[in-house]
């Protein structure tokens, strides 16, 4: 199992961008598949993004696609997670999610979590 900490929330402006960092510890997290989901007041967790260990396929939600990245650098341990075009919908704690699996993170049911950061988009 690995051990996730996210960093980079904050508050911003409606039309900007973020990035969100998720830092990971183990000896096995470039096996990893990797990914990010969010969860807004009153609202179940949803699925934001996924990309598998190698880092050359990526999921996308509908949501989010065209304005949001995910990438990895495995090297560092860390995934990222670059967010642009910035809406007040988007505002949510933002979860980063870790399994063997890629399967197992886009269905929401991956074997870590992170702490989650918040991400407050202003209107």
């Amino acid at each position: 199992q690995v051990q996730l900490v996210e960093s980079g929330g904050g508050l911003v402006q409606a039309g900007g961008s973020l990035r969100l960092s998720c830092a990971a510890s183990g000896r096995t997290y470039s096996t990893y598949a990797m990914g990010w989901f969010r969860q807004a007041p009153g609202k179940e967790r949803e699925f934001v993004a996924a990309i598998n260990w190698s880092g050359d396929k990526t999921y996308y939600a509908d949501s989010v696609k065209g304005r949001f990245t995910i990438s990895r650098e495995n090297i560092k341990n860390t995934v990222y997670l670059q967010m642009s075009s910035l809406k007040p919908e988007d505002t949510a704690v933002y979860y980063c999610a870790a399994d063997l699996n890629p399967r197992s993170v886009v269905l929401g049911t991956p074997e870590s979590w992170g702490q989650g950061t918040q991400v407050t988009v202003s209107s």
